[in-house]
């Protein structure tokens, strides 16, 4: 005798029957429902409109960096930074450098104070370097469609044109601070159907494949457990409810979480981002330069504006040389997809200073560098294995 599958009246309104089990005779195993068909996962092309000046806004990617308009007034031109009569700094003394070793040795757990403490200094060799940074703060815009689901926001599409993404007011930014901030571009707002359950509110659940109900796990489908014995736990049906949907056979649509309408906008997104180059002086002492991005230095030179100029008069070539080709990397570089807002260059002087020690005979070095009087000793002549029981 041919079976029909049953209908689940949840599943209606997909246009296409899902069917759930067949309780065939008994000992036949129940039917599997087919697979549930996937609605589409990416928005279509046609659901955002066309927005005069935001035409080539994608959803998902962005748009890409918008370059910043032309400034209606001209930008001041940049002017020579002050002068600094005093480029050098003494040499740390003996006291400065015995202390930061012991200290040193004191945050080791392995290691004896003995050689900072009774160690006998023989040289200190100086090999203070300089470091010159550039800082270029600057600000970005990119946008893309974005969409949220539909509650009752005001929708404004076409209302009257959107503003210009460089036209719209942000908040006021700190200098040289990274920071970001997300704005809905005013009168681009639209109201559409969900494109991910086609404005139903809900989909065939993937658990049960839209059928409601899944094979009994107790008794296989088959509804008896042993022999004549009928399954309790799905009363001989062969198969249970689907705990995923309540045997409903469908859930709600996470996209428009149930609302089957959605919000279609432009987001606009707004970057203020510190874009950093430093130059550090060669300094050769034996210390890692590495090192030295750990540590501060005494700041020698200062100069804050719209456009920097290039320092000029300092003793070293290769920091006036830096300085050259960072602010015409720079200026070529972020004035093309960004706004640059404010430009900062200063030289610091990071002390390094090179220790020679005697110790039980034998020499040893260990370096002292930046205004923390960080420490690094290789080779440290008194050290034992310890574990933590």
């Amino acid at each position: 005798m041919e079976t029909q599958p049953i209908m689940n009246p949840q599943n209606r309104n997909y246009g296409v029957a899902n069917p759930g089990y067949v309780p065939a005779a008994e000992g036949t195993p129940a039917m599997f429902a087919p697979p549930a068909a996937e609605g589409p996962s990416a928005p279509p092309v046609g659901m955002f409109d066309s927005m005069p000046g935001y035409e080539g806004t994608v959803a998902g990617g962005g748009g890409g960096f918008l370059p910043p308009p032309m400034p209606i007034h001209p930008q001041p031109m940049p002017e020579p930074g002050p002068e600094q009569p005093q480029w050098n700094i003494p040499s740390i003394s003996e006291d400065t450098a015995r202390d930061a070793f012991v200290l040193f040795a004191s945050s080791k757990c392995c290691y004896s104070k003995g050689p900072a403490k009774d160690g006998v200094i023989t040289a200190m060799d100086a090999f203070n370097t300089y470091r010159y940074r550039l800082e270029t703060f600057t600000e970005n815009r990119s946008t893309e469609w974005s969409h949220e689901p539909y509650h009752g926001q005001p929708v404004d599409a076409f209302a009257q044109p959107p503003p210009g993404p460089w036209d719209i007011h942000t908040k006021t930014p700190s200098f040289f601070v990274d920071d970001k901030q997300v704005i809905k571009v005013p009168y681009t707002s639209s109201m559409k159907s969900c494109h991910v359950c086609v404005g139903m509110g809900r989909k065939p659940c993937k658990d049960c494949a839209g059928a409601g109900n899944k094979v009994c796990w107790v008794c296989n489908g088959s509804g008896y457990r042993h022999g004549e014995d009928r399954c309790h736990h799905c009363s001989g049906r062969g198969r249970e409810n689907c705990s995923h949907c309540q045997g409903q056979g469908s859930r709600q649509c996470e996209m428009c979480h149930g609302k089957q309408q959605l919000l279609v906008y432009i987001n606009l997104t707004v970057k203020w981002t510190n874009n950093t180059d430093n130059y550090v002086v060669e300094q050769l002492s034996g210390l890692p330069a590495n090192h030295l991005s750990e540590v501060s230095g005494k700041e020698l030179f200062k100069d804050t504006q719209y456009m920097v100029y290039p320092v000029m008069g300092f003793p070293d070539p290769s920091v006036v040389n830096a300085a050259q080709r960072f602010v015409k990397e720079h200026q070529g570089k972020y004035s093309q997809t960004s706004r640059i807002l404010q430009q900062r260059q200063t030289i610091e002087l990071i002390p390094v200073t090179k220790v020679t020690y005697l110790w039980k005979g034998k020499s040893h070095i260990y370096f002292v560098y930046g205004n923390e009087f960080k420490v690094k000793a290789d080779n440290y002549p008194a050290t034992c294995c310890c574990s933590v029981m």
